[in-house]
């Protein structure tokens, strides 16, 4: 979320509170939610005439483009791009001593501290830099809540910075977020490649998760040692490539670890001389990767956990705390194991630690376990939830000889939910595909295992309730103490479930089923989750791998993929210079009255439809819907709703308004709905089809709309419109709705067990009419298999769905089945 500089108010409580660090000289910020999305003016790049150069022209720099994303040999695009100001990869050599013998390896680093100045030199990027630490607090009411979002909002920057040197006026943290993994280059899996990612934790989340310039960046090439039959599992030959990691990691940080200590003056965009100090703020890798950062021994070690001392035996106990892993415990190890190794190696094992020094000690202000962040990507969606939890769901399915295929299949679609056709015979590594398989399989089995015919299955799909609901709280993004007390209830909620259903099936005491202990922890500490996500990261590795594939000779693979991941990146460069000038000049144009085209992202209003259709009349849609019960009277129920609600919404009427079966009306199928989310207040949007043939299939969305001032409703959408009427000049956007009501009777223990939100439809032929401009936000309700008219609400589908369900178990609802459905 942006800050933006206003004046101080005295007229408290304002909405939100932003405290600065002391040392920022701030003072408290208050502002209004008007306040909070304004942008800052000053935030203009001065007037660039050739922002493609070093090309002569425009279109040059696009067929460069082209060359470069087509794997086109072109020696003039290459020497081009190569005048273009960026860091360049250098190739240096380490050796790490095993068995008496030095070892060398190369490694390709891209100077860590040069790419920063490249970043911070970047004129579209410097208005966008954050320095100093903030507090954000919003008023519910009574008191000011805290509440986190970008890194600088959590607690550890607001440390960090009290911690760097006294004497340093305007002292603030350059923060990098590191990340580094395997990755399969060739699709056999036999060519391996090892980059290191890094982002500026110190730009938004916009730009710096974005895949503009600004955004990640390959930095380096680590030197994989070689799996030997003959030393698998040993103890010394897993200590060296765990020394290899990090004397090549050093490489990278040498100037950065440097400055760490003196820091580096700079003048920045707000013309404030600064002495930034580089810090790693935070790691962001899968458990295996982040045994290496931290130098624990592993799954299997006395304390598997890289942020805790957890004993092995008590990983799945989430209710249980234990102390945290701090860098003073495993140097005082290191150093009894210098003097007499046999008591440093007891003192270490203790510990689960490696006798090896960590690269982040060489930079002040890093301490490895405390930059060492929670990743939902593995740790959940590819693991617990992914991995885990859909195996055991396979099995127990199977175990009653009955196929949940049809109930998956029939799952609705949903923009931006992987749809599937099969749930049993699928594999998938891919983590976000297995997220959105575990939201579907939840449903599609509740029918399928039942308290009766599967004991053990039913107490998984408990467990897999409380992981859903876990798992849409760790991902919202923006955080509130409210939300974080829930995750850290629902954690002890998960646990009981845990341990219910693992005395019925296998053991489930494995380190990914703690991590997520000390999310909490992370959030406060760095931000919400998607800072240290390893989701924007992975995506990278796709360039990677065709730039393997498609255009090198298998010779020096690491040398010819960094050479155009840096093409690409300039082109980047080239591109960020184009678009900025391209927002100036728009701007300008807005300035002196000129008009933008029709922008995607925002409109005027809360609906905007498409996807128009020609013009026909009352009688030919009741007619073209004769078999369809919910146009039953079209035209009579619409020319009654009209002359009823227009006085309603300010259009008085003198006489009865008359509709002939030749008036004609426009049908939409698209619509698209924004509304400001629950989660961070902001402006979000839903895309809502209402199509009797969408991609080869009908496609009729939900809705949730408002009902009246106090009530809101679930709605299945038929029929998109406009009508013109004469009397009052207007032309009104309606929509023909199915309503949905909660009043279904006995409340069913199903619906008890897994605390469900179900609502059923009323007869088709109920069907009413709303203005488009009443429905609130879309919805994906699944319906039901064992009861016929009778749907759930899907609340994961985002965190605002989420937090709508919360107040909607606790707040007004819509009409009961025994109200009317024009209310």
């Amino acid at each position: 979320m942006t800050t933006i500089a206003a004046s101080s108010s005295t007229n408290h409580p304002r909405d939100f509170k932003t405290e600065f660090h002391p040392r920022s000289k701030r003072s408290t910020l208050y502002q209004s939610f008007e306040d909070l999305g304004r942008k800052n003016p000053e935030h203009v790049v001065a007037p660039d005439s050739e922002p493609w150069r070093p090309f002569a022209s425009e279109g040059d720099y696009i067929f460069a483009t082209i060359a470069v994303e087509a794997g086109l040999s072109s020696t003039q695009v290459d020497s081009l791009l190569t005048l273009v100001h960026l860091t360049q990869f250098s190739k240096f050599e380490i050796t790490a001593p095993y068995k008496g013998e030095d070892v060398m390896f190369q490694v390709h680093m891209r100077p860590l501290w040069d790419w920063a100045l490249d970043l911070l030199q970047n004129p579209s990027l410097a208005p966008h830099f954050v320095w100093d630490a903030q507090r954000l607090f919003k008023h519910d009411g009574e008191k000011y809540e805290r509440f986190y979002t970008e890194p600088w909002t959590g607690d550890r920057w607001w440390d960090i910075q009290s911690r760097l040197p006294t004497h340093a006026e305007n002292a603030a943290p350059f923060a990098f977020i590191l990340y580094a993994d395997k990755t399969r280059l060739s699709s056999h899996g036999t060519v391996k490649g090892y980059p290191v990612v890094v982002r500026c934790a110190n730009l938004p989340v916009h730009i710096r998760n974005g895949e503009r310039y600004g955004g990640g960046c390959v930095v380096g090439w680590l030197p994989i040692v070689p799996e030997l039959a003959k030393e698998e599992r040993k103890t010394g030959y897993v200590n060296f490539k765990r020394v290899v990691w990090h004397e090549a990691f050093a490489k990278l940080l040498e100037k950065v670890a440097e400055l760490s200590k003196v820091g580096y003056l700079y003048e920045c965009y707000d013309k404030v001389l600064r002495w930034l100090f580089p810090v790693v703020l935070i790691l962001s890798a899968d458990y295996e990767e982040l045994c290496v950062m931290t130098l624990i021994r592993g799954t299997k070690c006395k304390s598997p956990c890289p942020f805790c001392l957890v004993p092995l035996e008590k990983l799945w106990d989430l209710s249980k705390t234990y102390e945290m892993r701090t860098t003073q415990q495993h140097k005082e190890a290191l150093a009894v194991y210098e003097i007499k190794k046999s008591a440093g190696e007891k003192k270490l094992k203790s510990l689960g630690l490696r006798p090896i020094k960590n690269v982040f000690w060489s930079v002040e202000h890093s301490e490895p376990e405390q930059a060492a962040s929670f990743e939902p990507l593995h740790s959940l969606h590819g693991g617990m939830g992914g991995k885990h939890m859909h195996e055991e769901l396979k099995v127990v399915v199977g175990e009653l000889g009955r196929d949940a295929e049809t109930k998956i299949s029939a799952f609705p679609r949903w923009r931006g939910l992987t749809h599937f056709d099969t749930v049993i015979h699928i594999t998938f590594s891919d983590g976000n595909k297995m997220r959105d398989m575990t939201r579907q399989c939840f449903y599609a089995a509740l029918n399928v295992l039942t308290a009766a015919n599967s004991p053990a299955g039913y107490r998984l799909l408990r467990m897999i309730r409380s992981y859903l609901q876990l798992d849409t709280l760790i991902g919202l993004d923006l955080q509130t103490e409210t939300t974080i007390d829930m995750i850290e209830k629902e954690l002890t909620v998960f646990r009981d479930e845990l341990k219910v259903f693992d005395l019925l099936q296998e053991d489930w005491n494995f380190p990914k089923a703690h991590l997520w202990k000390h999310v909490a922890r992370d959030i406060r500490s760095k931000g919400v989750v998607r800072n240290y996500s390893a989701r924007p990261n992975e995506k990278m590795h796709g360039p990677l791998k065709d730039a393997y594939q498609d255009r090198s000779n298998g010779k020096n693979i690491a040398g010819q993929i960094l050479r155009i991941d840096h093409h690409r990146l300039a082109v980047k460069f080239i591109q960020a210079r184009i678009d900025a000038e391209n927002e100036r000049t728009s701007l300008v144009a807005d300035d002196n009255g000129g008009s933008n085209d029709d922008d995607d992202e925002t409109f005027e209003g809360n609906t905007k439809l498409g996807a128009p259709q020609p013009p026909t009349s009352l009688s030919d849609v009741e007619t073209s819907h004769k078999d369809d019960r919910a146009f039953d009277g079209f035209r009579r129920k619409l020319e009654t709703f009209l002359n009823t609600c227009l006085p309603t919404y300010g259009y008085p009427l003198d006489e009865w308004t008359r509709l002939q079966g030749i008036h004609m009306v426009r049908e939409y199928r698209y619509l698209k709905v924004q509304y400001v989310s629950m989660v961070d207040w902001e402006v979000a949007m839903d895309h809502l089809r209402c199509s009797p043939n969408f991609h080869g299939r009908p496609r009729y969305d939900c809705a949730l709309i408002q009902l009246s001032e106090t009530k809101i409703a679930f709605v299945q959408l038929i029929f998109f419109f406009t009508c013109k009427i004469p009397a009052v000049n207007e032309t009104f956007q309606l929509a023909l709705v199915q309503p949905l009501t909660a009043g279904i009777g006995r409340v069913r223990r199903l619906d008890q067990d897994f605390n469900l939100i179900r609502v059923k439809a009323i007869p088709r032929a109920a069907s009413m009419f709303i203005p488009t401009k009443s429905i609130i936000r879309g919805a994906l309700l699944y319906p039901d298999p064992s009861c016929h008219g009778e749907f759930f609400v899907v609340e994961h589908i985002d965190g605002d769905m989420f937090l709508r369900m919360k107040e909607w178990i606790e707040g007004p609802r819509e009409m009961d089945a025994g109200e009317s459905a024009s209310e």
